[in-house]
């Protein structure tokens, strides 16, 4: 039976834990080459470990576009292109309206969307004409969550990023999606205080 992803090679960041590393396993799975990035390089070599083969992990922050540069530069030197660029890397952290500091504002939007931004501009040589960009949004985009209005418009601003780059990729056949989901049972969701 053939493999979905057979001979695909994707790109999945915050591909250590939680939702980035079940994808880059079913990835693999299914047939594709994956690269994988995080910031914790322990996570990154357990990340290997448990997705076997066919992967490569790049230890770098998504927010900090050197470090996006050189996850590239290996990507280009190992295989040359991209097929499927999964801008997934994010965080949240809660704080009411009358708490929110500017330093808890930069390091939200710094990663969920200037990270995005700059992982799909910036992957948009390698990535092959009819590829696939898919970035993680959230429930949390349209649903308003109490102390959560930093996260909440974050995850907002990568809705509007998928619809305009739908427009401006589609010469180039690339199609852009969101996944949107509600609470999924990650690390992420251990800071999640019990009663939310």
């Amino acid at each position: 039976m053939s493999k979905k992803l057979e001979g695909k090679v994707a790109l999945i960041t915050g591909g250590s834990t939680g939702i980035g590393l079940a994808t880059a396993k079913r990835f693999v799975a299914e047939g594709a080459y994956v690269f994988i990035t995080g910031r914790r390089q322990a996570e990154l070599d357990t990340a290997v470990k448990e997705i076997g083969s066919n992967v490569t992990a790049v230890q770098g922050d998504v927010a900090k576009l050197p470090d996006l540069d050189r996850l590239y530069e290996t990507i280009k030197s190992k295989k040359g292109r991209i097929d499927v660029l999964f801008a997934n890397a994010g965080t949240g952290e809660f704080a009411s309206i009358d708490s929110v500091t500017e330093s808890h504002f930069d390091k939200i939007f710094n990663i969920n969307v200037k990270g995005a931004l700059f992982t799909v501009q910036k992957g948009l040589p390698l990535l092959k004409d009819g590829g696939s960009i898919i970035m993680t949004g959230s429930v949390a985009s349209v649903k308003g969550l109490e102390n959560f209005g930093v996260y909440n418009a974050s995850k907002a601003a990568i809705r509007s990023f998928a619809r305009t780059w739908t427009v401006d990729l589609k010469a180039r056949k690339i199609r852009v999606n969101v996944i949107s989901p509600g609470p999924i049972d990650t690390p992420l969701l251990g800071e999640v205080p019990d009663e939310a």
